[in-house]
C-alpha cells in the first residue's frame, strides 16, 4: 500500500494492492469490503442515521468539508483490467466487487484500488483531523470483510466493530517531514524527499485486524518496554512521574500475561482517543482538582481498561457485533480481578468514604468493583436491558456502552460463585485464549471448555443469563422450623431457571452455604438448624437481582430488616429498609419561599415502589402546605403493555394571594413499547381522577369552587432528532361539563438544516353549564387556566407582571394576548415555526375560537421565537396578531412570553435522552 497524507488538504492519497486468500470451502463469485472513510460522506449513511438517532447535532449541522469521505479513481485486478465495483446494495460504507474470473476455495485474488480518502473532523468520533493539525485516524482504509458461510459486512455506526479477517501488512507513508508518525505496526525504514520537504516511513505489520494511524507535528507519545513488549502511550497523568508510570504498566501486562497468555506482537499503541471513546465511567471521570483517588490509581485503572481492550480485540477472531459480549466478559472480570488483587480495599468514592459526613452513607461501604452492579442494576430496574447476544448496532447506547459489558463481566463472577471453585473460569479463560489467540473462534468454544472444567451444570448460564433478558428476582417464601432442621421454600418470582445460595447465619457468623438449583417455580430445601438466626439468599451478592430486598428472613425478630434514616439520598442498601429526608426548597408569587423537607425512599436507582411526603412552610403566605406522592410500577412484559402505574398524589399550594387549594389524584397508567429498544416509540393510556378544593375568593365568587374531574388521555410519542411525531386524545368528565379534544405535534428537519414545527389542536365541549364559573374550565388561546393543576406556573393566577408572560404550550398554543382568550363551545389552533438561522425561529399561530352565543371568530399572531435550549427555556417576540403591529404599540415588553423549565427531573431528561 502507498499512502500520502495532504496535511492542508486533510487527504490522504492511496494506491492499494490487496491479495485475497479464499480460506474458505465456498467458491466466491463476489469480493465485499468495509470502505469506513465513506460513512462521513452524508447525513443519510448508516452513520449519520446513528448520530440522528443519539441526538448528536453536531454531524447533521456539520459543514461538507468536516465529514470526510471516499473518492474511488480506479479498480483493477493484478493485470490491469478495470473490475466492475458498486456500493452493496447502496450501503454507502460497503464495496461489492467482481472479479474476473470465480476464485476457488484454496486460491487468491489481486485486486488495486486507486482512491483519496477525505479525513473527517475529530468532533464526531475523537478520531480524524484535529485543530491543532494533527491527525488520530482510524478505519481509513479499504479492508476486505469477513467470509464464513456468508458474507459478514456490517456498516460503521461508531460501535467500534468492524469485522475483518488478520491482514499483512506493507505500507508505504509519505507525509511532511515536520510530522511525527505514531502506530502498532513496525517502523522498518525511513527515507527523506528533501526537495518535497517529505518522508516516507515503512510500515510493516502481520496478523492485523486494524491500524490506527497518530500523526503529529510534536509527539505527545511516551514509550515503556514491558515483558517484551514495547509500550507507546499518551494516556497521561500529570502528577505521576515516568517511573511510577512504568512500574504502573508493568504491573499490567504481568497481570494480563498470567491470567491471559504473552501478547503476539512486539509493540502496543494505545491511546487518549482510544480511552474517551471508552472510558473507565464513574467518579473517576471528575477533574483532577475533585478525583477522590490513591495517586496513580485513577492512571492505572485508565491504562488497564485501554490495554486489556486492545489486548483482546487485537488478539481474538471473534464477530464483533454478535458475539462481543464474549470479550466484554473477559473485559471487565480481568478488570475485577485486578482491583482484587492490587486494591481489595478500594470503595467505590474512594478516599472520600473516609470523610466525616460522607462515610455515613452506604456509598461509602461500597467496593470500587461495585460499580458494575450499579451500572447493570441500573437498566434492569428500567426495564431496558437487553440480552448479552443482542447484536451491538440494536443495543441502546447505555447498554451498549456501559450496561451490557456489566453484566457479562458479573455474570462470569457469578459462576465463579456457582462453581464454587474459583480456578474453573479463570482457567477457561486462559485456555480459551491459548487455544484460539489470532484465530477465528465463538462463544461455543468457551463454553466447550467451561464445560469440560465444571462438575456442574452451566447450561443455565448461556441458555438464560447470556441468551435472555429475564430477569432475576428471588424471594424465601416461608421458613418451617424441625426438630433440628429448617425447610426453607426458595421462590423463583420470574422463572429465570437460574441458581441463588442460600447462608445461614448466627447473629454476623457464617454457619453454612446451600446452592439451590433448578428452581421450577419454587423450591423446598432442607438445612440443618444450628441455632441460626438469619437466612439470607445471596449474601455476597454475585448474582444481579432486579430485586435484593426480599432476599433476608430474620428467626428471631419480627422484622426481617431495620429501618434506617439516611440524610440525603443514597444507594441503595437491601439490608435495611431505608427512609431518606432532605432540605427542599420551591417558590411561587403567593407564597413565596416555601422551605421544607421532603421525606422518601428513591434510592439512586429506582424502585418499583417509591414515596415522596414533603411537608413545608411558605414565607410569605404564612402557611403549612406540602405534597405527598406514592406510586407503584408493575412491570408486567418486556414490550407491548410493559407497565402498569399505580399512583397517589395529593398536594396543598396557594392559587391566589391567601387562597389556598387542595389536590388529591388517584390514578392508572398503562404504558406500551416495541420490541426494538432504540425506539423512541411510546405510548400510554392514563386514567386519573382530580378532585380539587379551594379557598373562596369573596372578591371574586364562583360557582364550583370544588369540583372533580374524570381524566382519560391516549399519549402516543416518538421523537428523534430528524422526525419527531406525538399527539394525545383528552376525554373529561366532571358534574357540570364534558369535553374532548386532541393534539398532534410533527417537527421535522431537512437536509438543508432547515427545521419545521406543526402543532395541531382541537377541542369540543360535549356539555357545558359552567357559565357562571366564567371562563375557568373553558379552553384557552394562550394560557391555559389549569384546572387540573397540572402545570409548573410560576403565578397561575396572575394576569399582570412578568409571570404573567410565562406560557405553557397547551391547548390553543398562541403567544399574543388576544381579545378572545378563551372558548366555552369549541377551538381549532395550528402553530407553525421554521428556522431562520440556528436557534432563530419565525412562527405563526392561526385557528378559530367559539363560544355560546357568538359567531366563530379567526385568531392568528406571528413574531419571532429564540430556541435556546428547546422545550426548556424560548423566548417569543410577537410582531403581528389580531391586534395590529404589536412591535410598533407601547409596553412592548410586556407582550414577550417565555417558555422556562426549573423542574431538575424534566432538565436531567435533556441530557439523559441519548442514553436510553
Amino acid at each position: 500500500m502507498d499512502v500520502g497524507l495532504d496535511t492542508d488538504q486533510k487527504t490522504l492519497s492511496i494506491k492499494q494492492e490487496i491479495t485475497y486468500q479464499n480460506t474458505s470451502n465456498d467458491t466466491l463469485y463476489q469480493l465485499l469490503f468495509h470502505d469506513w472513510a465513506n460513512s462521513f460522506s452524508s447525513k443519510t449513511t448508516p452513520l449519520g442515521k446513528r448520530f440522528s438517532e443519539e441526538y448528536l447535532k453536531r454531524f447533521y449541522y456539520a459543514k461538507d468539508e468536516e465529514r470526510g469521505h471516499t473518492t474511488i479513481e480506479s479498480v483493477v485486478e493484478h493485470t490491469n483490467k478495470p473490475l466492475v465495483w458498486r456500493r452493496y446494495k447502496n450501503i454507502a460504507d460497503i464495496i461489492e466487487l467482481t472479479p474476473s474470473a470465480p476464485i476457488a476455495p484454496g486460491t487468491s485474488y489481486t485486486v488495486i484500488f486507486h482512491y483519496k480518502v477525505k479525513i473527517p473532523s475529530d468532533k464526531f468520533t475523537r478520531f480524524g483531523y484535529h485543530d491543532n493539525q494533527n491527525f488520530s485516524i482510524r478505519y481509513w482504509h479499504i479492508i476486505p470483510a469477513m467470509y464464513t458461510s456468508d458474507w459478514q459486512v456490517y456498516s460503521n455506526k461508531d460501535i467500534d466493530d468492524l469485522y475483518a479477517p488478520l491482514i499483512d501488512y506493507t505500507i508505504n507513508f509519505t507525509l511532511p517531514q515536520a510530522y511525527q508518525l505514531t502506530t502498532s505496526l513496525n517502523e522498518n525504514n525511513i527515507s527523506f524527499n528533501e526537495a518535497q520537504n517529505s518522508k516516507t516511513v515503512l510500515l510493516e505489520g502481520q496478523n492485523r485486524n486494524k491500524v490506527n494511524l497518530f500523526i503529529e507535528t510534536q509527539s505527545s507519545f511516551y514509550t515503556f518496554a514491558s515483558n517484551g513488549v514495547q509500550f507507546v502511550s499518551n494516556i497521561e497523568d500529570n502528577d505521576l512521574m515516568p517511573e511510577m508510570k512504568s512500574v504502573a504498566i508493568n504491573k499490567i501486562f504481568s497481570y494480563l500475561k498470567n491470567k491471559l497468555g504473552p501478547y503476539p506482537f512486539n509493540k502496543i499503541v494505545v491511546s487518549e482517543s482510544d480511552y474517551k471513546s471508552n472510558p473507565v465511567y464513574g467518579l473517576n471521570q471528575l477533574p483532577d482538582i475533585l478525583r477522590p483517588f490513591p495517586d496513580g490509581f485513577q492512571y492505572e485503572i485508565k491504562q488497564l481498561k485501554t490495554i486489556t481492550e486492545d489486548y483482546l480485540e487485537r488478539t481474538l477472531v471473534i464477530d464483533p457485533r454478535h458475539d462481543a459480549w464474549i470479550k466484554d466478559a473477559f473485559h471487565i472480570y480481568l478488570m475485577m480481578g485486578y482491583t482484587d488483587q492490587y486494591y481489595p480495599e478500594m470503595k467505590l468514592i474512594g478516599n472520600l468514604s473516609k470523610v466525616i459526613g460522607l462515610r455515613w452513607f452506604h456509598a461509602a461501604d461500597l467496593d470500587f468493583n461495585d460499580q458494575y452492579f450499579i451500572g447493570y442494576k441500573n437498566m434492569i430496574r428500567l426495564f431496558l436491558d437487553q440480552s448479552l447476544n443482542t447484536p451491538q448496532d440494536s443495543l441502546i447506547k447505555f447498554n451498549q456502552n456501559i450496561a451490557n459489558a456489566y453484566k457479562a463481566g458479573i455474570g462470569l463472577k457469578y459462576l465463579e460463585d456457582y462453581l464454587e471453585d474459583d480456578n474453573i473460569v479463570a482457567k477457561s479463560i486462559k485456555e480459551f485464549y491459548s487455544e484460539n489467540v489470532l484465530q477465528p473462534t465463538t462463544p461455543e468454544s468457551f463454553k466447550n471448555i467451561l464445560t469440560r472444567h465444571s462438575q456442574k451444570n452451566i447450561d443455565w448460564f448461556f441458555d438464560k443469563f447470556v441468551a435472555t433478558d429475564t430477569k432475576i428476582d428471588f424471594k424465601i417464601k416461608g421458613v418451617r422450623r424441625g426438630k433440628d432442621s429448617l425447610t426453607v421454600t426458595v421462590v423463583d418470582k420470574r422463572n429465570s431457571g437460574m441458581p441463588v445460595s442460600l447462608i445461614a447465619l448466627r447473629g454476623k457468623d457464617f454457619v453454612s452455604k446451600t446452592w439451590i438449583e433448578d428452581i421450577q417455580g419454587k423450591k423446598k430445601v432442607k438445612i440443618n438448624n444450628d441455632d441460626i438466626t438469619k437466612l439470607v439468599l445471596d449474601y455476597d451478592q454475585k448474582i444481579p437481582e432486579i430485586n435484593q430486598r426480599n432476599n433476608y428472613r430474620n428467626l428471631k425478630w419480627i422484622f426481617n430488616k431495620p429501618i434506617q434514616f439516611r440524610l440525603l439520598q443514597d444507594f441503595e442498601d437491601p439490608k435495611y429498609n431505608q427512609i431518606f429526608f432532605m432540605p427542599e426548597f420551591d417558590f411561587n408569587v403567593y407564597d413565596g419561599l416555601t422551605i421544607g423537607s421532603k421525606f422518601y425512599n428513591k434510592t439512586f436507582i429506582r424502585k418499583p415502589f417509591e414515596y415522596k411526603i414533603t411537608p413545608t412552610f411558605g414565607t410569605e403566605s404564612k402557611t403549612l402546605l406540602g405534597s405527598a406522592g406514592f406510586s407503584y410500577r408493575d412491570n408486567v412484559a418486556e414490550d407491548g403493555l410493559y407497565v402498569i402505574q399505580y399512583g397517589l398524589s395529593g398536594n396543598v399550594f396557594s392559587y391566589a394571594e391567601d387562597l389556598l387549594y387542595y389536590r388529591l389524584s388517584p390514578s392508572v397508567s398503562f404504558y406500551y413499547r416495541t420490541k426494538n429498544r432504540r425506539s423512541n416509540e411510546r405510548q400510554r393510556l392514563a386514567l386519573r381522577s382530580v378532585n380539587v378544593y379551594r379557598d373562596l375568593d369573596k372578591n371574586n365568587p364562583v360557582e364550583t369552587p370544588n369540583y372533580s374531574v374524570f381524566n382519560a388521555r391516549y399519549t402516543y410519542s416518538n421523537p428523534n432528532l430528524l422526525h419527531l411525531t406525538n399527539y394525545s386524545f383528552d376525554y373529561q368528565l366532571a358534574q357540570n361539563f364534558s369535553k374532548i379534544s386532541g393534539t398532534f405535534n410533527y417537527r421535522k428537519m431537512f437536509l438543508n438544516n432547515r427545521q419545521i414545527n406543526v402543532r395541531l389542536f382541537a377541542g369540543a365541549f360535549l356539555f357545558n353549564d359552567t357559565e357562571k364559573d366564567g371562563n375557568f374550565f373553558s379552553f384557552a388561546l394562550d394560557r391555559p387556566t389549569d384546572y387540573l393543576f397540572d402545570y409548573s406556573y410560576l403565578g397561575r393566577s396572575e394576569e399582570t407582571g412578568l409571570v404573567s408572560q410565562q406560557i405553557i404550550l397547551a391547548e390553543g398554543g398562541f403567544k399574543s394576548k388576544l381579545a378572545y382568550q378563551f372558548a366555552n363551545q369549541w377551538m381549532t389552533t395550528i402553530n407553525a415555526d421554521t428556522n431562520i438561522w440556528n436557534w432563530i425561529f419565525v412562527y405563526g399561530d392561526a385557528g378559530f375560537v367559539k363560544s355560546k352565543n357568538v359567531s366563530p371568530k379567526f385568531v392568528y399572531d406571528a413574531g419571532v421565537r429564540l430556541s435556546l435550549v428547546a422545550d426548556y427555556f424560548e423566548l417569543f417576540f410577537p410582531i403581528v396578531s389580531n391586534n395590529g403591529w404589536e412591535i410598533s404599540q407601547p409596553n412592548y415588553s410586556e407582550k414577550i412570553r417565555f417558555i422556562v423549565t426549573l423542574s431538575p427531573q424534566t432538565l436531567i431528561k435533556l441530557f439523559t435522552r441519548e442514553w436510553y
